[in-house]
């Protein structure tokens, strides 16, 4: 309930231009500085300087006019940590949603390595130009390690979504990532980053589903199969995902996709329980995979998981 209302504040200080809350006391300021030096130590140079270019016509063989997809956000959204155009995030909800709807998809992917949610503005003015039939935000974990304050993050992602709304574009948000899932982390930077990232998605959630668009809780949706095989579920970098997860990702994010569309997805939907905004918001926090959009009545929003819940991580109950 407590994260359920924090997020709400962070919500308001957007919306009405307040500084919000931060993830960091005083107290802890200085231990988290140190401990964050130590994992910049420990995790890897990047690798490659840009990621592929996957822009494109995905699925040509299909009849009909392409849908316009439009990818924006961080080095998640860019797909950076893999080496091929179609390992990349929005090549594969690119081909999937071509699949889905019989009908080739035109990718254009704006997103930028090292972004932050003010740097949505000048994403969107380039996304616009390709009169996107749907776009897909992926962005936070650069707000959070630079401590910017949430609600200025949710802030500068709400404009994004009113501005591609009001084009007439569908738009799906991948909330901020569970950054306490990143193994070069100890205590207890891990467990700050976890609650800094769970806020701010939950705020972000919250932004997302009164513009009505739709978000999916990214979390700690890959942090038991990360736990389980980190040399296959990370990149060379120890930070990004490999291919295989960011596939896994994609699998969260792509029925809600075609859902925005009207298309029916393969997976059937799941029984969804509705709830207060704010309240989904930080349900949708603790269940990762899970997407929320507007009920058709009333400030309430529809709570759909998108995937089983996965088995407690040990990791997790330890932190």
């Amino acid at each position: 309930m407590w994260r359920a209302f924090t997020a709400r504040r962070i919500a308001a200080a957007a919306a009405y231009g307040g500084g919000g809350i931060t993830a960091l006391g005083g107290l802890t300021f200085g231990l988290v500085v140190a401990e964050a030096k130590l994992a910049r130590r420990l995790i890897t140079a990047t690798p490659g300087a840009d990621p592929p270019v996957a822009d494109g016509l995905y699925g040509g063989t299909h009849g009909g006019a392409p849908l316009s997809l439009v990818m924006l956000g961080d080095s998640t959204a860019a797909g950076l940590g893999v080496h091929r155009p179609d390992e990349t995030p929005a090549a594969l909800l690119a081909t999937g949603l071509s699949a889905i709807a019989d009908r080739p998809v035109r990718l254009t992917n704006v997103a930028r390595s090292g972004s932050r949610s003010h740097a949505l503005s000048g994403q969107v003015d380039r996304a616009l130009q390709t009169r996107p039939d749907l776009a897909v935000i992926m962005i936070g974990g650069n707000d959070v390690t630079g401590r910017v304050p949430p609600a200025e993050s949710v802030r500068h992602l709400g404009y994004a979504v009113e501005r591609l709304r009001a084009a007439g574009s569908e738009v799906v948000v991948g909330t901020c990532p569970d950054l306490g899932t990143v193994k070069p982390l100890m205590q207890p930077l891990r467990y700050i980053a976890r609650r800094a990232s769970r806020q701010l998605a939950a705020a972000q959630t919250i932004a997302v589903v009164e513009r009505g668009a739709r978000s999916v809780s990214l979390g700690d949706l890959l942090g038991r199969e990360f736990s389980a095989d980190p040399r296959s579920m990370f990149s060379e970098d120890r930070y990004h995902p490999s291919a295989r997860g960011y596939a896994s990702a994609c699998a969260a994010v792509l029925p809600s996709m075609a859902s925005a569309l009207g298309l029916e997805p393969e997976v059937a939907d799941r029984p969804a329980d509705i709830l207060p905004v704010y309240l989904a918001a930080a349900e949708a926090a603790e269940q990762s995979g899970t997407e929320v959009r507007k009920a058709p009545t009333g400030r309430r929003a529809t709570l759909l998981p998108r995937r089983q819940p996965p088995e407690p991580d040990p990791e997790k109950a330890r932190t």
